[in-house]
């Protein structure tokens, strides 16, 4: 089972190829947000070197969100138009899942937290529990205060993940203090690998999608939303 992954939720853009359980290759870019001019590039160069033709790949799959509107579509639509040119099926996979997965067995809870702006961020609770992870708490926007408040009823290492780490990093270790742990920056952000992976679990499962179903999870408006929004209420006070 050739799987093919895609990440772009975040600045970081990531894709990768995974044949079973095995890890084919990997490309992470973390340098501008320009996805829609170094995607399509950087998968037509990772598939090249590894002589593999998209005919060859079986499933197609994305993170799906939370995180940057516009790098979700451009993942999303890309994976999309090859799974349905190709009619080959897709799975969909939380970012927030993914993150998590990069720290494999790690002991304690894994916070990813991915920033939503305006000090709020886009969060989960995970743990491992045998080979696999288990959701503790459900994906959802939270600011920082609300997201301590918490976390300080939990009793266990919490292990923080995501692009908001460095932006919170200081306001997190003050109010949590030893219970805060912050793994090597070489993990903190998005992987296709993590993707891939999760996406070949949900295979096995039978958990497939027709490439027409696949849709971002956004979980707020985005902030061109809020301000119309905010325009409309204007007008309705005038």
């Amino acid at each position: 089972m050739k799987i093919l992954a895609v990440d772009t939720s975040s600045n970081v853009a990531t894709i990768a190829l995974m044949e079973d359980e095995k890890l084919i290759a990997e490309i992470v870019l973390n340098y501008k947000k320009t996805h829609s001019e170094k995607l399509m590039p950087m998968m037509e160069d990772l598939l090249n070197q590894c002589d593999v033709k998209p005919t060859e790949i079986d499933i197609f799959t994305a993170s799906v969100g939370p995180g940057s509107f516009t790098g979700l579509r451009i993942g999303i639509t890309t994976i999309k138009a090859m799974a349905q040119a190709l009619n080959k099926p897709v799975v969909g996979v939380s970012t927030l899942e993914g993150l998590a997965f990069n720290l494999p067995y790690a002991e304690g809870l894994i916070c990813p937290i991915i920033d939503a702006q305006r000090d709020v961020v886009y969060t989960a609770l995970y743990r491992w529990e045998g080979t696999g992870l288990v959701e503790v708490m459900q994906q959802q926007v939270l600011s920082v205060e609300e997201l301590i408040n918490y976390l300080h009823t939990k009793d266990e290492k919490i292990i923080f993940i995501g692009d908001a780490v460095e932006k919170f990093n200081e306001i997190l270790q003050e109010k949590l203090m030893d219970k805060a742990s912050f793994p090597p920056n070489s993990v903190v952000f998005p992987r296709a690998s993590s993707i891939a992976a999760l996406a070949r679990k949900s295979a096995l499962k039978g958990q497939l999608m027709e490439a027409a179903t696949m849709i971002p999870l956004y979980m707020r408006k985005s902030q061109a939303e809020n301000q119309y929004d905010e325009k409309i209420k204007e007008k309705d006070v005038l």
